[in-house]
C-alpha cells in the first residue's frame, strides 16, 4: 500500500494496485480503499502510576479519535466517570482514559468489536427507556421533499465515500435542511459517535440535540437509534433499512424513524406526526 496521498481526504483513504477482470480480460489499475485500523482504549490509574489496562478495542477509520471516544462514552453512560482522555502522537491507535477506574473496567468488553457491530446486544429497549427521555421537537412538521433531499445533501459532504465507496457517514441537520456537521468512517456507529462526540467537545450542556435531524448513509440498526436517543435527537433518517429492534425502539420512545430514502421515496416506521401529510 502506498503512503498517504495528499490529494485524498486526510487519513481516511489509501491507494493500492489491484487486478480487475472485466469483459473477458484482466487489467491492472490503481484503486482507492477506505482505511480501517484498530483503536484501543486503555485506562490509566488515577495516580498516574502502574500499568494501564485495556478497556475496549474497536475498528475504525483514522481521524477524529477523541470525538469517537467521547461519543462512545456518552452512549455507554460513562461520560461522567472520565476526567481526562488523550492520545500520544507516537501511538496513534491508542486513546488513554483517566477517571473512575472501577466503573470503567466494569464496562470492559472482553473481545474486540467489529466496525459493523457497535454496541449490538449491550442494551435493550427497557434499559434505554430508563436512560433516555422522550426527545423534544418544537420545530414545525418537516416536508416530505426536505426529508427526501437529505441523503444527497449528506453525500455532498462525503469526499472519502465518493473516492472509495467504502465509508459510511453521519450528518446533523437543522429542520431547514442545513448541514451542521458530518463525519465518515468504515463503521456506521463510529460515524455517529464521532458526530455526537464533536458536539460534546463543547461540554455536556451541548446536549440534547433538540430540533436536529440525524442522517446516516447506512441502515438503521438498534445502535443508531439508541445513540440518537441518548443525544436527544428526535428525527433519524437513513438510506437503508431499519431493523425490527430499531423500529420497536423508535416507536416506544417517540423517535421519528425514516428509512429507504432513495430517489424521492422513503418509508416512515415511527413518529409520522413530525412530517407533513402533503
Amino acid at each position: 500500500m502506498t503512503p498517504p496521498d495528499p490529494l485524498l481526504p486526510g487519513p481516511l483513504l489509501a491507494r493500492l494496485l489491484i487486478r480487475r477482470y472485466s469483459a473477458g480480460g484482466w487489467t491492472e489499475l490503481e484503486d482507492v480503499v477506505a482505511v480501517e485500523e484498530p483503536l484501543e482504549l486503555r485506562v490509566q490509574p488515577g495516580t498516574g502510576e502502574g500499568e494501564s489496562e485495556a478497556l475496549s478495542v474497536t475498528m475504525r477509520t483514522l481521524g477524529h479519535d477523541l470525538h469517537l471516544v467521547r461519543g462512545w462514552l456518552h452512549a455507554e453512560g460513562l461520560s461522567g466517570v472520565v476526567s481526562a482522555l488523550w492520545q500520544n502522537p507516537e501511538l496513534p491507535n491508542v486513546v488513554w482514559l483517566r477517571g473512575d477506574t472501577g466503573a470503567l473496567l466494569a464496562a470492559r468488553r472482553s473481545n474486540a468489536t467489529s466496525s459493523a457491530c457497535g454496541i449490538c446486544g449491550s442494551g435493550s429497549v427497557e434499559r434505554l427507556m430508563l436512560r433516555a427521555p422522550q426527545p423534544v421537537w418544537t420545530a414545525p412538521p418537516l416536508s416530505p421533499s426536505l426529508i427526501a433531499s437529505l441523503p444527497e445533501l449528506l453525500r455532498q459532504a462525503q469526499p472519502a465515500f465518493q473516492a472509495s465507496g467504502g465509508l459510511h457517514a453521519a450528518g446533523l441537520f437543522t429542520p431547514e435542511g442545513n448541514l451542521l456537521a458530518a463525519f465518515e468512517d468504515v463503521g456506521r456507529h463510529n460515524a455517529v459517535d464521532k458526530l455526537i462526540g464533536s458536539v460534546l467537545e463543547h461540554g455536556p450542556q451541548a446536549l440534547p440535540l433538540s430540533d436536529r435531524i440525524l442522517v446516516t448513509s447506512s441502515r438503521a440498526g438498534f445502535e443508531i437509534v439508541q445513540k440518537a436517543l441518548l443525544a436527544g435527537v428526535a428525527v433519524v433518517v437513513t438510506v437503508g433499512a431499519p431493523s425490527s429492534l430499531a423500529v420497536d425502539t423508535a416507536v416506544s420512545l417517540g423517535v421519528t424513524l425514516v428509512g429507504f430514502v432513495r430517489q424521492g421515496r422513503f418509508n416512515v416506521y415511527g413518529g409520522a406526526h413530525r412530517l407533513l401529510d402533503t
